[in-house]
């Protein structure tokens, strides 16, 4: 766990909303320090260099600096401020689709579920990467649905959670490939 005032990470925006009159409060995973809830000072100005890097689904090497209160317990329950983004990965072909975009942003929730504040999420960061990218990629929106169910299998997997596919929950009976 970081406990400097300032630190680099590199995260996925999950979530993004209006604070204030200019600022925008981010969700982020993030494969260092699990899940961050910052701010974005100014990034709802139509100059500001953080404005299209704090949209989710975007991928940024950030640099965060931790609030003068942050306390030494739980450091992670104290405000932070973006100080600091360079956009790593974004996902553009996810807008142009409404199945892509609703896809993303169920995976973005099942992944803001799981993740934990405080804690290395690389494994839950890499799979939610490798899924979007599957997501904006395939060829065409009749993918979707098998890309989504797919994603979601590897998250709940990831988080321990998986359903069992292998054979009949109540009578423990293999399941074939060839049902009707």
């Amino acid at each position: 766990m970081t406990t400097s005032r300032m630190y680099r990470l590199t995260g996925i925006n999950l979530k993004s909303s209006p604070l204030g009159e200019a600022d925008r409060l981010v969700t982020i995973l993030s494969k260092e320090e699990g899940l961050i809830r910052a701010v974005a000072r100014g990034a709802r100005k139509h100059t500001s260099r953080l404005r299209g890097r704090m949209e989710p689904f975007v991928v940024n090497d950030l640099l965060i600096s931790r609030g003068r209160r942050a306390s030494q317990v739980d450091p992670h329950h104290s405000l932070q401020w973006i100080s600091q983004a360079e956009t790593v990965q974004s996902f553009a072909k996810l807008g142009r689709s409404l199945a892509r975009l609703t896809a993303a942003q169920y995976l973005g929730e099942v992944a803001l579920q799981q993740a934990l504040a405080g804690h290395p999420q690389e494994d839950l960061f890499l799979l939610l990467l490798e899924h979007l990218e599957r997501i904006e990629t395939a060829a065409s929106d009749r993918q979707i649905l098998p890309l989504l169910t797919q994603a979601l299998y590897h998250l709940l997997a990831v988080g321990g959670i998986a359903p069992q596919v292998h054979a009949c929950h109540y009578c423990q009976h293999p399941l074939s490939e060839n049902l009707p």
